[in-house]
This record gives C-alpha cells, structure tokens and sequence, in this order.
C-alpha cells in the first residue's frame, strides 16, 4: 500500500468553510467561535475604526470573519482572518471575495484560551505573518487585563503598551485615529 497523499487546500476551498477560518501550509485552520466580551471588544474597535474611515474618506475598516488573501510566506499561511482590520489596500473587484493583499493595520482580541507561553507563542509567529505579508500594525488586544499592546514591523519584539486612562492608536497604518482605551473595554 502506498502512503495516503493529500492535497493542498486552497483559498477556493478556503471561501467555502462555514466559520472562522485561515489558509495555512495547505491547511484550512478553524478557529472556534469567540466569548461575548472579545466579540464585543473588537466590534467597538471596528465601529472606531469604521467611523474614522467614513470621516476621513481614507481607508476601510473590516469587521471580523473577513478574509485577506496573501501570497504563500514563509510559514505556509495564505490567509488572514483577523478580529478587527483596517486596509488602505485595493478592494476586490468582486465584493463578495476576500480582499488581496495583508490588512494595513491587523487587531488580534485575545480569546480566553490565548493564555499562557503556547498561545505566547503563537501570537508571536502570527504577529511574525502578518508583518511579512505587509502589514503595517498589530494590535494583541488584552480583555482579562485591560491592555492593548501595539506591534510594528521594525521592532516586532517590542510594543507600545496602552492602558485605561490612555488613547490608543494605529500610527502609521491609520493616520489621525485614537481611541479611548476604557470604551474599548466598556
């Protein structure tokens, strides 16, 4: 008997999957449905980020469940899928596709499995995707503490933390948008 082979997914079967999903080393990775409060979390973020888009008339924000997809990286992963996003990228000529290309700016809100130094990790490697795709900012959005740590590609070690009682921000992938650290996590 000769060893099983199997195929490789690709984004067409990716646009298929019912739920949250991601393209990665020919897999299609499924993620199970989120908590009330990290899904309440990001639709502030992307109401924020929405309302921003429509006063400024640069940009789009993406709520979450939208689909980016890249060109193969050095992981294997060909798509994104993230919380929250804002792009400053071309939308797809059919609007019922995934959009081309990384998002500008990426929010990842922490589920309550995304504790400990193995989801550490993956944050890391997922932070580490999304800058060699070409995304500009990630956020790693904290609910139990109340934080939200901002990543950039040149120090992707090294973040800006945000705290209550501040205003964080997206510079440079979203010039001029602050948001209130608290009313992200009212």
């Amino acid at each position: 008997m000769s060893p099983e082979t199997q195929v490789a997914a690709t984004i067409e079967d990716l646009a298929r999957v019912e739920g949250k999903a991601e393209l990665i080393g020919g897999r299609i990775v499924r993620f199970i449905p989120t908590g009330y409060r990290p899904g309440r979390i990001a639709a502030r973020i992307f109401r924020s980020l929405d309302d921003h888009a429509e006063a400024t008339g640069r940009g789009v924000a993406i709520p979450d469940n939208v689909g980016f997809a890249i060109a193969e990286i050095a992981s294997g992963r060909q798509s994104f899928s993230p919380d929250a996003a804002y792009t400053m990228g071309p939308l797809p000529s059919n609007p019922m596709r995934f959009l081309e290309g990384a998002p500008t700016f990426a929010v990842e809100v922490r589920s309550e499995n995304d504790y400990g130094p193995a989801a550490e990790a993956e944050l890391a490697a997922k932070r580490a995707d999304y800058f060699e795709a070409g995304t500009a900012v990630v956020w790693d959005v904290d609910p139990v503490r109340r934080l939200v740590r901002k990543y950039l590609p040149n120090a992707p070690g090294d973040h800006t933390l945000f705290a209550p009682g501040q205003h964080a921000d997206a510079e440079p992938a979203v010039p001029g948008w602050r948001v209130a650290v608290d009313w992200i996590f009212t």
